[in-house]
């Protein structure tokens, strides 16, 4: 061989030495577990897995382009305003979970509705004592105050690395040109076509001038939310809670016999709260703190399990499922009695999250009978809360990690459009107990924990949800499902930490759901039948097959991957790469 072709052979070797990593072992292709059938979506620079498809490209594209989680997470929330009204929205409310990697902390951002301050306790409460249902759903006096807006923005502004213009020009395009109706929009708006054409605004944006509905692969315009959004881009928050935008839904409300105020637009307010923070097993788990209860009672329930060996008793058999139901029970009872507005109750989060009242609570469990909900806790009333919400969760590759839910409560609010605006109106106001509490002498309620009073913030059920690993996120998880959340959120967590489940076979598993009262628990379909028959033996009554529930957003990052799931039990859903 020449001197020539030795120098080039050399050189080459070099270089591709040069590339490579020093050792075989420093070089990690994916890893993930297809044992149990389901295989995750793989990203190295991050994922984003969301309910609806287009509002994931949005924020796949926000990542690409060098925006953060948090841009990411609000691009997602605002386009879902436009591809998502079931439950996407800027005129409703939520919470959010953001690990700040930077700053090596973790924040829980509040931006539930608030009550208008003309609310009060009976609002709803008709002369014969029962609650008018239509006011309390299906009116203008159902609407809190949107905090979606103030939230989307709060986050970006503290900790993005985008502006607000940005990350809101997305949704604002999809608004004004429209994008194709999917096949679960085209399902939800016929089946909502009798609620959404009694409100004319409603009417014209969701239907064709001949008021027949849309179907799949049409385009759908929303001109006046476009403007909305516009507006917000050009002059921020204070468009919306201070300008043409308050002004409008403040004369809508003052119209039609609504509650909210231009001064309760103003007076809204964004609070960044200390997550609840848990730990199960060397895991430490970031949540969110009241007024949603998700979490408190998500970690009072991991707590009671923590000492059980579960693996040995088997994913799904009926010994764990026994337990999940007591440990529900027991969460639930407790969520009837202390879950509310910090600013209004005193919820004892440490003590509910305590591990010695776990363990307390844990020694009343017999694991050879179900107990009677009447023997867990001495009230029988409860809230029925929508399963219309939505969860999105997104990771980059800085190491931040967003999880995010918010909701409109019921499928598209309360139906109601503020004219002129393209708004859907939440109806979270019904979200709040509604019996008619006797004031004490000084005319205060504030012994409810629940109850409505001006400028409360309703209980919620929402858990987004952070777990970290070796201080490091690991799991970005949530879910919708109204009062079924914790319960949801709860299974996926231990599906992963306890059981070492894939994300996309924890996200599948079927679920059970308990919530004290009414003294019944759903099985989804899957459980097998033998395990029904011993649950039904031990005194467990059961309501089997008869709906799903949940329907989670999910990404785990392990060894420098990001693996990300979305729900089977969701039409139209999107987990997104970025690669």
């Amino acid at each position: 061989m020449n001197s020539y072709f030795k120098i080039i052979l050399i050189t080459v070797h070099v270089i591709a030495f040069s590339i490579l990593p020093a050792k075989a072992e420093d070089y990690k292709l994916p890893q993930y577990s297809s044992r149990d059938g389901f295989v995750p979506v793989v990203g190295r620079k991050g994922m984003v897995s969301v309910r609806e498809t287009i509002a994931a490209k949005v924020g796949a594209d926000i990542l690409a382009k060098g925006g953060n989680a948090i841009d990411a997470a609000a691009a997602i929330g605002f386009a879902l305003a436009v591809t998502y009204p079931q439950a996407g929205n800027i005129g409703g409310g939520g919470f959010m979970v953001a690990h700040i990697a930077s700053e090596n902390k973790t924040v829980a951002i509040d931006y539930r509705e608030m009550s208008a301050g003309k609310a009060r306790h009976d609002l709803y409460v008709g002369k014969d004592g029962k609650v008018n249902q239509k006011l309390a759903k299906y009116s203008r006096q159902s609407t809190g105050v949107p905090g979606t807006v103030a939230g989307l923005a709060f986050a970006v502004e503290k900790y993005g690395t985008m502006n607000l213009k940005q990350v809101l020009t997305p949704a604002y395009k999809l608004a004004r040109d429209g994008f194709e109706v999917y096949t679960q929009l085209e399902v939800s708006l016929a089946r909502a076509k009798e609620r959404l054409s009694a409100d004319p605004a409603a009417l014209k944006v969701f239907y064709k001038a001949d008021g027949s509905n849309y179907k799949t692969g049409e385009v759908l315009k929303q001109k006046d939310l476009a403007n909305s959004l516009r507006a917000i881009m050009r002059k921020g928050t204070d468009a919306f809670y201070k300008g043409d935008i308050a002004k409008k839904i403040a004369a809508d409300m003052a119209a039609n016999d609504g509650l909210i105020t231009e001064e309760d637009m103003a007076a809204y307010k964004v609070y960044e709260r200390k997550p609840v923070f848990g730990s199960y097993k060397g895991y430490k788990i970031a949540t969110m703190p009241p007024p949603s209860s998700g979490g408190v009672h998500m970690i009072e329930m991991m707590n009671m399990l923590e000492n059980d060996d579960l693996k040995v008793k088997g994913h799904n058999s009926a010994a764990t499922l026994h337990l999940y139901i007591e440990s529900m029970r027991q969460a639930y009872a407790d969520r009837s009695l202390y879950a509310g507005d910090p600013a209004f109750f005193k919820v004892p989060v440490e003590h509910l999250i305590d591990k010695e009242y776990a363990k307390e609570i844990r020694a009343r469990i017999p694991m050879d009978r179900a107990r009677l909900s009447s023997e867990v806790a001495p009230t029988k009333d409860w809230l029925k809360e929508s399963m219309e919400t939505t969860h999105f969760s997104v990771m980059d590759d800085q190491g931040n990690a967003v999880s995010n839910t918010y909701t409109l409560n019921f499928g598209f609010g309360n139906g109601i459009m503020a004219a002129g605006t393209g708004i859907l109106l939440n109806n979270e106001l019904d979200d709040f107990d509604h019996l008619p509490y006797e004031p004490d002498a000084n005319g205060n309620i504030s012994g409810k924990a629940n109850a409505q009073e001006p400028h409360k913030r309703p209980r919620s059920s929402m858990t987004p949800t952070i777990v970290f690993k070796d201080d490091k996120p690991f799991l970005v998880t949530g879910s919708p499902g109204g009062g079924t959340i914790i319960n949801t959120v709860f299974q996926t967590v231990m599906n992963v930490v306890e059981f070492d489940m894939n994300v996309a076979a924890a996200s599948s598993k079927p679920r059970i759901n308990h919530q004290w009262m009414p003294d019944m628990t759903t099985v989804e379909s899957g459980v097998s039948q033998d395990t029904i028959n011993i649950l039904e033996k031990m005194g467990h009554k059961l309501n089997v097959g008869t709906r799903t529930l949940g329907s989670t957003n999910s990404i785990i990052y392990r060894d420098g991957y990001f693996y990300g799931a979305h729900d089977p039990r969701s039409m139209d859903a999107a987990t997104i790469g970025i690669n």
